[in-house]
Order: C-alpha cells, then sequence, then structure tokens
C-alpha cells in the first residue's frame, strides 16, 4: 500500500492515490476514525485508491516513525505534537500546509486559533508563520472533583464561575482528608499530587515560568516561581492534603480518584468518557477550576496533537482532503465529541459548532457529559479568570532541560531538600541543557 514517496506504490493502476496513515490511538478512538476513513474513501472513491491505516500505541510511536523517517519509507498522513514541528519542518519531514489549503479553498478560520497556531513554524520561532499540521484535537486540564465526597463531608460545591483562591482550597482540601475508617491511617484526601501535570497551574497563576517569554533562559530561581513551588509543596508536606510520595508509589494519583479516595483530580479533556461510566467511576462529579494564586487567573496548560502531511507525499492534495476531513468534518466532529452517540472522546475542534450545539446537547443530555464543560472552554479560549496556554517544551528544541526538573523534586515533598536548595542546584544544570538544545538546533 502507499507510502510517500516510495514509487508506483503510491497510485494505483488506474491512477488513484493510496494513502498511507501511521497514528497512536485507543482502541475505541481506532473504532471511530476508522469508520471516518472508511467514509472519505466511499466519497472520494473517484481519485482515492487503498487507505491503510495503522494504529499503534502512544509508546511505540515515536520509535516506530524514527524508523520509518531514517529508512525514508515514510506515512502519507502522520502525527506531529507542536514540540516537533520546527524539527521536522528543518528535517523536511513535513509538507507546508498554507499553500496546500490555500489551492484546496480550505479554511481554518472557525477552528481553535490558538490551537491551530501552535502548529505553525516561521524558520525560527514555533507559534508563527506557515501551517504545518492541522489539530486532531484541542484538549485542556480542569480540576475535576468528587460530589459524593463534598456531600459526606457538608461542603458546597466549587463555583465554577469563579475558582477557589489557594487558601480556599487548602480549607476545602482539609475538610477532605480524613479517616474514613477509623483505623488512625489517613484514607481519603483533598487531592492527588501529580507533578507533571499539577504544578504547572501554580506556577503560571503566581506569575511566574519556566523559562523566559524568548524561551532561552530558565528562570526557576524567581521569587515567584519558588512562591509558587512551595505552595504546591505545602499541599503534601505541610498541609497533608495529599498522599505521600510513598503512598503515590504504592498507588498512583489515577487509581485513587477512581477509587473514590481523592476528592479533586487534575481530568483532560480525554478522561470524560471513562468518568462519565459507571462502572469505571460509580460517583458523580463535575468540573471546577484550579485555585489562584497572586495573578488571581486560574491556570492550566493545554494541548494537541495534529495530522501532518509528509513532504515526500506524491499524493498532498488527496492527503490533505482526507486530514481536513478527519480534523473539521462536522458528522465526525459530532461523533468524536459524542453528539452522534457513544462516549465522548474530545472536545469539537470546530469552534462555532463547540459552543453553541456541542454545549446545548450536554445540557439536554445527549452527550454524557459533567454539566459544568463550560470550564473547559474557559480555558481553552481564557477570559479574565481563566488561562490556558502551552507548556513552554512546546517552543524550545527538545524537553530535556525541563527532564531535569523533575528527577529529585520527590526529595522536596518529603522535605529531605528545601525549594531554594533544590532551586539553586538545578537552575544552572537546566540553563545548560536548554543552552546546549539552542546550540544544536541553530
Amino acid at each position: 500500500t502507499g507510502c510517500g514517496g516510495s514509487g508506483n506504490s503510491s497510485k494505483t493502476k488506474d491512477g488513484k492515490a493510496n494513502l498511507k496513515v501511521f497514528v497512536y490511538m485507543q482502541d475505541h478512538e481506532k473504532a471511530v476514525y476508522q469508520k471516518m476513513i472508511d467514509e472519505f474513501k466511499e466519497a472520494n472513491k473517484d481519485t482515492v485508491g487503498n487507505i491503510d491505516f495503522q494504529v499503534t500505541t502512544q509508546d511505540e510511536y515515536a520509535t516506530t516513525l524514527t524508523g520509518m523517517m531514517t529508512s525514508g519509507d515514510m506515512p502519507d498522513v502522520f502525527y506531529v505534537g507542536p514540540d516537533a514541528v520546527a524539527d521536522y519542518v528543518k528535517n523536511g519531514y513535513v509538507a507546508n500546509l498554507t499553500p496546500l489549503l490555500e489551492e484546496n479553498n480550505i479554511s481554518t478560520d472557525d477552528m481553535y486559533q490558538n490551537v491551530l497556531d501552535s502548529y505553525r513554524y516561521d524558520g525560527s520561532q514555533t507559534g508563527n508563520g506557515d501551517l504545518y499540521a492541522l489539530p486532531k484535537d484541542g484538549s485542556t486540564f480542569a480540576y475535576a472533583y468528587n460530589k459524593d465526597l463534598f456531600d459526606e463531608a457538608g461542603l458546597e460545591y466549587p463555583d465554577p464561575e469563579n475558582p477557589y483562591t489557594y487558601e480556599e482550597f487548602v480549607e476545602v482540601c482539609q475538610k477532605l482528608t480524613k479517616d474514613t475508617d477509623g483505623d488512625g491511617e489517613i484514607d481519603q484526601w483533598g487531592c492527588g499530587a501529580a507533578d507533571t501535570f499539577m504544578l504547572y497551574q501554580y506556577i503560571w497563576s503566581n506569575g511566574a515560568s519556566f523559562l523566559s517569554d524568548d524561551y532561552k533562559t530558565v528562570t526557576i530561581d524567581t521569587p515567584e516561581f519558588k512562591e509558587a513551588l512551595q505552595k504546591y509543596v505545602d499541599l503534601t508536606l505541610k498541609y497533608k492534603v495529599t498522599p505521600t510520595v510513598e503512598q503515590d508509589a504504592s498507588l498512583g494519583v489515577y487509581q485513587r480518584w477512581l477509587a473514590g479516595q481523592e476528592a479533586f483530580y487534575a481530568c483532560g479533556t480525554w478522561d470524560v468518557g471513562a468518568f462519565m461510566d459507571k462502572e469505571t467511576f460509580p460517583y458523580e462529579w463535575d468540573l471546577c477550576g484550579f485555585p489562584t494564586l497572586s495573578t488571581g487567573v486560574s491556570c492550566t496548560w493545554n494541548g494537541t496533537v495534529g495530522f501532518c502531511i509528509s513532504d515526500k507525499s506524491e499524493n498532498k492534495a488527496e492527503a490533505l482532503k482526507l486530514i481536513s476531513f478527519l480534523s473539521t468534518d462536522l458528522e465526525g466532529q459530532k461523533e468524536l465529541s459524542g453528539v452522534s452517540g457513544g462516549e465522548s472522546i474530545q472536545l469539537p475542534n470546530i469552534q462555532s459548532y463547540a459552543e453553541n450545539e456541542f454545549i446545548e446537547a450536554v445540557k439536554d443530555g445527549t452527550v454524557k457529559y459533567p454539566s459544568n464543560v463550560d470550564v473547559f472552554f474557559n480555558y481553552m479560549n481564557g477570559t479574565d479568570k481563566f488561562s490556558g496556554r502551552m507548556m513552554e517544551t512546546t517552543y524550545t528544541p527538545n524537553t530535556e532541560w525541563l527532564d531535569i526538573f523533575w528527577e529529585g523534586l520527590a526529595n522536596v515533598k518529603k522535605g529531605e531538600e528545601s525549594v531554594d536548595d533544590y532551586v539553586a542546584k538545578l537552575q544552572p544544570k537546566m540553563q545548560e541543557a536548554l543552552d546546549t538544545a539552542w546550540a544544536d538546533a541553530e
């Protein structure tokens, strides 16, 4: 079947385009996308021959794709994350979609522009310039909270429009942290502390960040960063409203949430389908914002993965039609978001549809979704109280500089090392790794 640039196999005998698609997905996603690909193939049977739809796991994807790149046997369509756009463009792996979209009169005006922009590259920085992928999805994080645990504690539910301050959040978590069976051991906590999913919210809400605005300087040694890190660590060390590091090692944050042992959980848009399934999560729940620090704005990180086209593909026009269909087809978006039945896999990519018909379908019960879905959209769009942004690794040549930060954070959470000492020790190491990354990229 057709690989980009692989000679005769890219066309059928009668000149139709053969396409090879290589992505990672979960089984329930694969079933929906297979149906969409079959529909696309039927609708374009005059110009499209075979579509070889290959799906692997997320863990195996990068290794397999690297092998394809090395051998030159590239798929026509594959995934790219915002953090890899610059590298893929420089190495000639991905086609520039901007002229292709213009030639085919395909508009991206009704897509989430902040998500779309993460696939732009101007030759020096991600976020500006021409477009190199179309989003498969745009995702974000909000706090899910277990309503049953709030009811048992006699607490009012969080206000979805007005996030807690840090102090209010701590107070609520303390009331939700308890020994439920009287054996002298805490077995229910206010929240979990999954560092790589939760720390950014505290850092950004305190007006700090890991990097300077030009992404060249590591800024973890600022007072604002250290204060935010201390407040995050204090949830475990001082207030004890999260499991300890050792307890987390024995049973992770996700499993404790599913077991009803944690009242708040950092919920991605992709988690919703599972949590709405009573067999998986037999509790009532809803969404709210993360707590605010000095800026008064509740922050989170947005994510996305996109469909790109191999620059070596001999079937770019047909590949573009396919990814446009997968990214923006209304019927497909209805199916993926749960409006047509089944579970919701993602928020719709089409903004006008997402924020009108989709929300109405949530409110009337057509879509199984928490009623406070607006929290997700507030983070996606940004308001005076909510802000969602891409992680800083999106705009750097690699993630190695940040990997250094996570390696010893558990020691701080255990009280074995102070925030000041940890930051002072790591800042030079992270800066050296970042300098090397930029030097190698240039």
